[in-house]
């Protein structure tokens, strides 16, 4: 899994972005190791975003896969999410743990379909100088 540190936005304070990378470094774990949903498929935790009470956070996960897969990844994270908010409250030392709300994130999905358009046109123009 592929743990991504978002860039710090304007009125944030550094304790609660360590407090989202650290939710994200063991809901990565906790999925990766623990959770046995067999609708859960491989998923990439991407990011989080805590509400500065730390009574909510909003998980971003982009899982692998046809879309179908994808739709019951997603059913399967926000179905353990008391499971996984339970582990989350096991593992950190805050006083409260979040709920949990898991959102999906297409930036990786996005990332390869791009990937996959550049190498068609570099294939497409080795053809066309090789034809010259």
């Amino acid at each position: 899994m592929t743990v991504m540190i978002p860039q710090r936005p304007a009125g944030k304070n550094q304790r609660l972005m360590r407090i989202e990378h650290e939710i994200v470094r063991e809901l990565s774990e906790i999925v990766r190791e623990e959770l046995k949903d067999p609708r859960v498929g491989f998923v990439t935790i991407v990011g989080a975003e805590v509400s500065p009470d730390l009574r909510s956070a909003r998980v971003y996960a982009s899982p692998m896969g046809d879309e179908r897969a994808a739709r019951e990844t997603m059913r399967g994270l926000q179905s353990a999410a008391g499971f996984l908010s339970s582990e989350l409250g096991k593992r950190m030392q805050t006083r409260r743990t979040p709920h949990l709300t898991f959102v999906r994130d297409r930036s990786i999905e996005h990332g390869v379909r791009v990937s996959h358009i550049i190498d068609e046109v570099r294939k497409r123009d080795e053809r066309k100088n090789g034809e010259q």
